[in-house]
């Protein structure tokens, strides 16, 4: 191939310089216009003896733990549960934070997607996928081709990296694990001349993603309604693509399709594990959505989400979670969002 993987680095590179300029120039902005303050949290008030409980011991005292420290201190329950609560928050990033994050992926997920399905229309593979193992390995790579492959594979890969310093996600493993089967599948894809199918693949999950990063910036932005609309149809899209499309006609076309017009070949194992590796995940993902969708019938709105930041953003949470330990109950968290790729924040229960 005319075209090496060793220029992914400068993609990475660059793919991190356009979220930082987005951030600045697209997703601030639009925070701002809708209302979501530029200031950090609450400060709470320095104490000894309260920062070394929270630290060491545990952010959510009980009630037992709470009137010990009252006594210790001669404060009022009240004022070390408000304590506890601002201390949390100090922790949690601020929403404007989490809406630029969002504002950035669903940015490129949706450029990309339309980069993709303008490309793919075009393409005799994307009506007939047995047109991706006709004439293979000895298919010809265009430009166009080369450049979805390697954008994708260079946003997956700062994905990878800001994992680690981007917000906290309550499913950080299997996002971890979704990462690298999907750098593992491009590469893999890529170096095998296997671009046809993968490029189905990619076009096929960026079209439920920017859906999601959408219903997260209406969260934010306190547009409830939207924020449940662009839910329920992100849902269903989900639920078509992952539970429907991907299994009975990319996996169809991977796993007896080309066993049948080119035979067994050495990595077909390897390709079709990893690919099995992410219906699995779409599965452990349809069902948190499900269950979602089902207490969003029960509530009449769409509650917090699963795959979520650890915490919520709200100091009313908190409230709520120090309320319920005045009544005995030791219960931290709910339910939270998380992404991947999907990737995120909660909503917040009213």
């Amino acid at each position: 191939m005319n075209h090496k993987l060793s220029s992914k680095n400068v993609d990475i590179i660059l793919i991190l310089q356009v979220k930082n300029k987005n951030r600045r120039f697209i997703a601030k902005p639009c925070a701002l216009r809708v209302g979501i303050e530029d200031s950090g949290p609450y400060q709470a008030q320095p104490n000894t003896i309260l920062e070394k409980v929270f630290i060491s011991i545990t952010k959510y005292p009980d009630q037992k733990r709470l009137e010990g420290l009252s006594k210790q201190l001669d404060w009022d329950v009240r004022k070390i549960q408000c304590w506890f609560r601002h201390r949390r928050n100090q922790d949690k990033p601020p929403t404007l934070t989490k809406f630029c994050e969002s504002m950035w992926r669903f940015t490129f997920y949706l450029c990309i997607f339309c980069y993709g399905i303008r490309f793919l229309w075009l393409s005799p593979w994307f009506w007939d996928t047995r047109q991706c193992w006709y004439n293979y390995p000895l298919q010809p790579l265009s430009g166009g081709l080369y450049y979805y492959y390697i954008m994708e594979l260079a946003f997956y890969w700062s994905l990878m990296f800001s994992q680690f310093t981007d917000i906290k996600r309550k499913d950080f493993l299997i996002m971890f694990v979704h990462h690298l089967a999907t750098i593992g599948l491009i590469t893999f894809s890529y170096i095998n001349n296997m671009v046809r199918i993968g490029t189905l693949v990619l076009c096929l999950h960026d079209v439920s993603d920017f859906l999601l990063e959408a219903a997260k910036l209406a969260n934010y932005a306190k547009y409830q309604r939207l924020c449940d609309t662009l839910f329920v149809i992100f849902g269903a899209v989900f639920m078509v693509t992952r539970l429907g499309i991907y299994p009975f006609w990319l996996l169809n076309s991977t796993l007896f399709e080309s066993w049948e017009i080119i035979g067994p070949y050495p990595s077909w194992w390897l390709f079709n594990g990893l690919l099995l590796i992410l219906q699995l995940l779409h599965i452990i993902w349809s069902y948190l959505i499900a269950r979602i969708a089902f207490k969003a019938l029960l509530r009449g709105k769409v509650s917090k989400d699963d795959r979520s930041d650890v915490e919520s953003s709200s100091e009313e949470d908190d409230e709520t979670i120090s309320t319920k330990s005045l009544s005995g109950n030791s219960s931290s968290n709910g339910a939270s969002w998380v992404n991947g790729h999907m990737g995120g924040s909660c909503w917040a229960e009213k």
